[in-house]
């Protein structure tokens, strides 16, 4: 069973950039597509963007298209998402998520890490 964790999120202003990491423990990393969700006070949690199998098989929400980029390291069992140019609206927790094994159904999520963006 993969177990997730989550790190690098924080406060800053917007415009600036931080770099989420998600760190895998457990199963077989390299079968699984990662994603990356959100959720701010209020509101439902929402998809921001997904890596397959394959590094170069990448979705974007359209809030995020052209800011963020979402890559991955299998050897070191990690996925990233790199957030430029960040916006207020940008601020909620961030979750990472693991697929099923060569599988399109999310089945297992971190426990999610807080960015805030100031105005």
């Amino acid at each position: 069973q993969v177990q997730l964790v989550e790190s690098g999120g924080g406060l800053v202003q917007a415009g600036g950039s931080l770099r989420l990491s998600c760190a895998a423990s457990g199963g077989l990393f390299s079968s699984y597509a990662m994603g990356w969700f959100r959720q701010a006070p209020g509101k439902e949690r929402e998809f921001v963007s997904r890596i397959g199998w394959s590094p170069s098989n990448t979705l974007y929400a359209d809030s995020v298209k052209g800011r963020f980029t979402i890559s991955r390291d299998n050897a070191k069992r990690t996925v990233y998402l790199q957030m430029n140019s960040l916006k207020p609206e940008d601020t909620a927790v961030y979750f990472c998520a693991a697929s099923t094994p060569y599988g399109n159904s999310w089945s297992t999520w971190g426990q999610g890490t807080q960015v805030t963006v100031s105005s």
